[in-house]
């Protein structure tokens, strides 16, 4: 019986076909951990430092935003702080009453609220009822969500807060906010002023909105623009 000679890969090519294998495979590897490893580094710095996801957890600010609504805010505008110093980054502008902004709550600052800019640094805030007067002026408010509860508009002189029932400077790099949804909005009117250090950005869009209560998708709220 004939026997024929077959062909065998000699050592060295076996060899040198598994390290180029091996070298393949840990190039895949090494190219989607790079790809990983840019995208989480681009996403912390866009959370940083340029926009930042938050979610609505109340209605003081109906029916701007309401519960369930997940907005934008806009870092940049402002000069975002950058990580692990005291510094921050030069602003676009600076706040500007009408602003709807996301901030450090004064009075413990893990936690996040967001109201609306009401008086700058340098202005003279007073209330009186349900009316806001800055430098004298009395404000026209479209935005608020008037109901019967907390003002009663018999009483129009009628003021219970800690701050601004008299005329109330606003300090210096400071700012008075308030909710939109002034009869259930703890606010400047009771803990006073925001530091403009402790503002972290303006909102500006509404990305998604859900109503719990219902189980639906509020389709019509999404990319709405927060002026």
């Amino acid at each position: 019986m004939d026997v024929r000679e077959r062909d065998v890969p000699k050592t060295d090519e076996v060899t040198a076909e598994r390290i180029s294998a091996a070298r393949r495979r840990k190039s895949v590897v090494r190219e989607y951990a790079e790809a990983i490893a840019i995208a989480i580094l681009l996403a912390l710095v866009i959370r940083t430092l340029i926009i930042q996801a938050f979610t609505i957890p109340s209605g003081s600010m109906m029916d701007t935003l309401l519960v369930g609504d997940y907005i934008l805010v806009n870092k940049f505008l402002y000069g975002p702080e950058l990580p692990l110093t005291d510094h921050r980054l030069p602003s676009f502008r600076h706040p500007a009453r009408g602003d709807i902004i996301v901030f450090k709550y004064p009075q413990d600052e893990k936690r996040d609220f967001i109201k609306r800019i009401i008086g700058t640094p340098g202005d003279t805030v007073q209330v009186r009822g349900d009316q806001v007067f800055v430098n004298g002026t009395a404000l026209v408010e479209p935005y608020v969500r008037r109901l019967d509860g907390a003002f009663d508009r018999a009483q129009p002189t009628y003021c219970g807060y800690a701050y601004a029932c008299e005329p109330t400077v606003v300090p210096s790099d400071s700012y008075f906010v308030m909710g939109d949804n002034r009869n259930n909005s703890q606010d400047s009117r009771y803990w006073g002023f925001v530091r403009k250090d402790k503002i972290k950005g303006k909102a500006f869009l509404i990305y998604w909105s859900w109503d719990s209560d219902r189980h639906w998708l509020r389709w019509w709220r999404l990319a709405r623009y927060i002026p």
